[in-house]
C-alpha cells in the first residue's frame, strides 16, 4: 500500500528520525546546534553568567564573535571546549583563558592585542592541545594586508616566533604551517621577536635635547646656517704616510 497522501507528502514510518532541525535562537540571543553554542553580536562586555550555567556542560564549540568583550571571566564553566571563536571583540594584552586541555582551535582575529610574548606563553600553559590559531587584525600580527608599514618579511618573522613558542600548531592565521617553517622556527624562532624601541621622554632642557639630537663635529661658529663666515681650527691628526708631500724630492727640472 502507498504511504503517500493526496497532497503528495510522504508519511514517515513510525519511530523514524525526522529531518535535522535548524539551529534556533532563543529570546536571549543564544543559538544552540548540538554541541555548538553561539552568542554573537550581543554587545556584551563580559560573558553572561547564564551562558555558562545553561550551556557550559555541553558546549564543545563556543562562538562569542562581534561583542565588546574585554575579559573572559566566566569561561571556566566551559571546561570541555574544543573550539573558541572570539573574533571582533576588545580583548587586549591582559587576556587570560582558564585551563582548556581539549581546546585545539582559537580564533582571536580583530581584537586589541599588541604584545605576543606573554600571550603565547600563556597559551602554551593553558591550551596544551592547541593546533589552530589566528591573530589577524591585531597589532601583534604584522600582516601586510592590515598593517601598511609591514611586509612579508615582518610577517614571516612573526610566524617563526609564534611557532617557536607553540610548536604543535598546524595552522597559523590563514596559512598551513610548513615543515620548512617548523625547522626554521626551531633553529631561529627565539631570535625573531620584534622589540619596540623605547619612547624617549621629552626633557625640560630643550637646549640639551637639541644639541644631542643634532650633533655636529663643526665648531659652534659654523653651526648657524645663516652664518657663512669661514672657520679656522687646529687638527691634531698628522699624516706620516709614504705619500706625504714632505717625502717627495723635486728636481730642478721639475720646477
Amino acid at each position: 500500500s502507498s504511504s503517500s497522501s493526496s497532497s503528495g507528502a510522504v508519511a514517515l514510518p513510525l519511530g523514524a528520525p525526522g529531518p535535522p532541525l535548524a539551529p534556533m535562537a532563543d529570546a536571549s540571543g543564544v543559538v544552540v546546534h548540538g554541541t555548538q553554542v553561539s552568542y554573537i553580536g550581543q554587545d556584551c562586555t563580559e560573558i553572561p553568567e547564564f551562558l555558562g550555567r545553561n550551556y557550559g556542560h555541553l558546549a564543545k564549540r563556543l562562538d562569542l564573535s562581534f561583542n565588546l568583550l574585554r575579559s573572559l571571566e566566566g569561561l571556566e564553566m566551559f571546561c570541555g571546549l574544543e573550539e573558541l571563536i572570539l573574533d571582533n571583540n576588545l580583548l587586549g594584552n591582559s587576556l587570560r583563558l582558564p585551563r582548556l586541555p581539549h581546546l585545539h582551535t582559537l580564533m582571536l582575529n580583530k581584537n586589541q592585542i599588541t604584545e605576543l610574548d606573554s600571550l603565547l606563553d600563556h597559551l602554551a600553559e593553558v591550551a596544551v592541545s592547541l593546533e589552530y590559531l589566528s591573530l589577524l587584525g591585531n597589532m601583534a600580527c604584522p600582516n601586510e594586508l592590515v598593517c601598511k608599514d609591514k611586509d612579508e618579511g615582518d610577517y614571516q618573522r612573526y610566524r617563526y616566533f609564534v611557532l617557536h613558542k607553540l610548536s604543535n600548531l598546524k595552522f597559523l592565521d590563514s596559512r598551513k604551517v610548513s615543515q620548512r617553517e617548523r625547522e626554521e622556527a626551531a633553529l631561529r624562532g627565539a631570535y625573531m621577536k620584534v622589540v619596540k624601541p623605547a619612547e624617549s621622554k621629552p626633557s625640560s632642557d630643550g637646549a640639551s635635547v637639541s644639541s644631542e639630537m643634532h650633533y655636529t663635529p663643526l665648531p659652534a661658529g659654523s653651526r648657524d646656517l645663516t652664518n657663512h663666515r669661514g672657520v679656522l681650527g687646529k687638527c691634531r691628526y698628522i699624516y706620516y704616510g709614504k705619500h706625504s708631500e714632505g717625502n717627495r724630492f723635486i728636481r730642478d727640472d721639475q720646477l
